[in-house]
């Protein structure tokens, strides 16, 4: 094996590390998300919860592409099935986003208060900041477009964080029910746009 290709196997293996930890800090954020949502009846945290879950299929998406050039796979083939897996991930997710944020405002649903998912947020605001900036670096040293783009995805749901803990704190000090599911909607064409481009087999960094 060259050096070219230990290297390469080398930040094949860190991307793979990445993704790992990455679905192992979404599991426990979904299902914390989920389980407080469903306790203190607040729509936004189970919401968030099913974000992370649907989070949770595009690295398991990003694992099986880099697992597949790691066994000799065309780099180029896998990338392209990637980026399209990844783009429908994002439309997806705005679609959610979308849909549950109308219905919070439609029902005035406002979020209660939950010290978990106040908790949950703020962690989610330290650890996915991080992750999305390992992944951009470990994606430009890749030449991976897929990658990028689930860094983009990682960095979508840190905003999503910020967006449940601003709805939970302003719905709590100030009784503003309507704070989080407003600001949802405001997220949804960045995410739409990030999927189109994704299924064009762009990434921001090209546009």
């Amino acid at each position: 094996m060259t050096g070219e290709h230990t290297l390469r196997h080398a930040q094949l293996q860190r991307g793979i590390v990445l993704e790992y930890l990455t679905l192992g800090w979404n599991l426990i954020e979904g299902v914390v998300a989920v389980a407080s949502g469903a306790i203190s009846g607040s729509v936004a945290l189970v919401g968030f919860g099913i974000d992370s879950f649907i989070e949770m299929g595009s690295g398991g998406i990003l694992l099986w592409r880099l697992h597949s050039e790691r066994r000799g796979a065309n780099a180029a083939d896998v990338e392209r099935r990637a980026l399209r897996l990844v783009g429908a991930g994002f439309l997806l997710l705005g679609a959610y986003v979308a849909i549950e944020s109308l219905r919070s405002l439609v029902r005035r649903e406002a979020p209660e208060h939950s010290l978990a998912g106040i908790c949950i947020a703020v962690l989610s605001l330290v650890v996915m900041p991080w992750l999305a900036r390992q992944k951009r670096a470990a994606a430009g040293k890749l030449n991976s477009g897929a990658l990028h783009a689930d860094s983009r995805q990682t960095s979508l749901c840190a905003y999503l964080s910020a967006i449940l803990l601003a709805g939970l704190l302003l719905n709590a000090m100030l009784g503003w029910w309507w704070a989080d599911p407003a600001a949802g909607l405001l997220m949804v064409p960045l995410i739409a746009y990030e999927g189109i481009e994704a299924l064009k087999g762009k990434t921001c960094c090209e546009c």
